[in-house]
């Protein structure tokens, strides 16, 4: 296969990244040849369907370099005869010296073997995510000589060292971003600012059925006809399921609602510990890991859905949450917080409702107002409806990043030509 675009990806397939399948899969529709290498093995039990339409091929590294010793070895062997190792060997001990841990070497150790089991014709590295998989891109692209460019996204960009993100923005040809404050972050760092773009993952609203939401009255007083609050999202700190349940808890007693969460996580049975000692848990449904079309499916049925985001204490933070995507493609009213990339998308009081980060209170208070009121729920359920369809499209990131991968329509037309 000739003009390649090699992916570099954290873990394929992985439920919690489906805006990575979703963009391959836009990608190979526009007719760019895409070869996946993962850093990992799946380990999720469901396969999201959009998986099982990217026809392109997957290469797994070895996760740890320990349990292919052989493998590892001889690509050594071969590539330490490079003209080019040299130089990324001291780029690699340079990296090591100032952030010392054992994950460099195994960075080093997968560049290797990507470089050595590469297949000819590839013309290009693509990363996803600025951490790890952009390292081991980077090593790569010292090796091999390739060109390579980013897509970073939120954990990534607020975890890594800013020496490291302005080296290898110093060395990428271009990297894109689903925020503007991760864009603005990332373009004070780099040699000149258009190296940096923004560009939205959006959704491919061709996969969901359009339906119309109709009008309820439900309102929480009537304990036979409980009122369904839903959120997804996986069991970790920055996602605020603590601060929720506790939300959840200060509802006044006379409402009637009942709460749902699809997701697994680390601390999901902390959080089930949690929602017992707020004596809620009686009112909480826990089904862990779902793939998109029982999301969607749970979103259809819920009466609002809300997600708690806020910064963690290591600095890990959502970016753009595609299931408030989903949500509010569903006509499905939101509240949030004022992290990240939220409040471009959801606007407070007119798509849905803002509360700050961290504070229990406001989202009770918020929480509370939709549940109570039923034409509030359907106003902005509704203006969130034909704001993310109007504006948050998968199809003109999909272009952009095919243009700036050097895939003008014309090209793309003569690629599909002869696939």
């Amino acid at each position: 296969m000739t003009d390649t675009i090699v992916f570099v990806l954290k873990g394929y397939p992985r439920l919690s990244e489906t805006f990575i399948a979703q963009e391959i899969a836009a990608l190979e529709s526009l007719g760019v040849p895409i070869h996946i290498v993962s850093l990992r093995h799946p380990t999720d039990k469901e396969r999201h369907p959009i998986n099982n339409e990217i026809v392109a091929p997957v290469l797994y590294l070895p996760e740890y370099l320990l349990h292919e010793p052989l493998r590892v070895f001889r690509a050594w062997l071969r590539q330490r005869k490079h003209p080019n190792f040299r130089t990324a060997m001291a780029t690699w001990w340079r990296d090591y010296k100032r952030g010392p841990f054992r994950n460099r070497l195994r960075h080093f150790g997968q560049a290797i073997v990507l470089v050595d089991e590469l297949e000819e014709g590839c013309r290009h590295l693509h990363a996803h995510f600025l951490h790890t998989p952009a390292s081991v891109t980077r090593y790569a692209a010292l090796l091999s000589g390739l060109s390579w460019s980013c897509s970073a996204h939120a954990k990534d960009i607020w975890t890594t060292p800013d020496w490291e993100k302005a080296e290898k923005l110093g060395e990428m040809d271009w990297l894109v971003t689903c925020t503007e404050v991760g864009r603005a972050h990332l373009a004070a760092l780099a040699p000149d600012k258009d190296r940096v773009e923004l560009v939205y993952h959006g959704l491919d609203f061709d996969r969901f059925e359009e339906l119309e939401r109709p009008a309820t009255r439900k309102d929480g007083s009537n304990a036979a006809d409980l009122l369904t609050i839903l959120s997804v999202g996986r069991a970790v700190p920055k996602k605020g399921y603590d601060v929720l349940l506790r939300a959840l808890s200060r509802l006044p007693k006379e409402l009637h609602w009942r709460f749902e969460h699809i997701g697994g996580g680390l601390i999901l049975s902390a959080l089930q510990e949690q929602a017992k000692k707020l004596g809620i848990d009686d009112k909480v449904v826990w089904h862990g890991a779902q793939a998109q079309t029982a999301v969607l499916s749970a979103c259809r049925d819920a009466d609002i859905f809300v997600l708690a985001s806020r910064i963690a204490k290591n600095g890990d933070r959502d970016g753009l949450p595609n299931v408030l995507l989903e949500a509010q493609s569903q006509g499905l009213p939101c509240v949030s917080t004022r992290v990240s990339a939220i409040p471009e998308l959801i606007l407070d009081g007119e798509t849905g409702l803002l509360v700050p980060q961290e504070d229990e209170t406001a989202l009770a208070g918020a929480l509370e107002a939709l549940i109570t009121d039923p034409p509030l729920r359907h106003r902005l359920g509704q203006a969130g409806f034909s704001r993310v369809r109007d504006e948050f499209s998968h199809e003109a990131g999909a272009e952009r990043i095919a243009s700036k991968l050097g895939l003008t329509k014309e090209r793309t037309a003569s690629l599909r030509e002869s696939a």
